[in-house]
């Protein structure tokens, strides 16, 4: 889901907690070896992103923050915030050509360009993350 987090709305914070979890808490942050990404720059995007993107002339880059059941991308337009929350069973992440990743969720995409070593660990570290605590187990269906 795509929203508008720019001011402090206990609403919006409550609905995002309860798709991708609470927050790691600081033990948990310092296991993991950091919870978030650096900047990342929007290669392209689905319609419904680009059409936030292009109402200002500011360089396109977005953070992705890991939380214990999804992942939120945030981005920054025309001086509001907004976060594209995606909880893991809806991830699908991808290493299209060699510096692009593309993040896609129901009809949202965002392929960014990764350029330094530390933000290409950071998109392994949630696909192994994901991995580790949310198996697709189909015997059990």
């Amino acid at each position: 889901m795509l929203l508008n987090v720019s001011y402090n709305r206990p609403k919006i914070k409550e609905q995002i907690n309860s798709e991708v979890g609470s927050p790691f808490t600081f033990m948990e942050r310092i296991k993991l070896g950091g919870i978030g990404s650096g900047k990342l720059n929007i290669h392209s995007s689905s319609i419904q992103i680009h059409n936030l993107l292009i109402l200002d002339n500011n360089l396109n880059i977005c953070g992705i923050e890991m939380r214990p059941k999804g992942i939120i991308v945030t981005f920054r337009s025309l001086l509001e915030t907004y976060a594209l929350v995606i909880p893991y069973y809806k991830l699908k992440l991808y290493k299209g050509q060699a510096k692009i990743y593309s993040i896609y969720m129901d009809s949202y995409f965002i392929k960014v360009e990764v350029k330094e070593k530390r933000n290409h660990e950071f998109l392994k570290k949630i696909l192994k993350y994901k991995s580790d605590h949310f198996s697709n187990d189909f015997e059990n269906y």
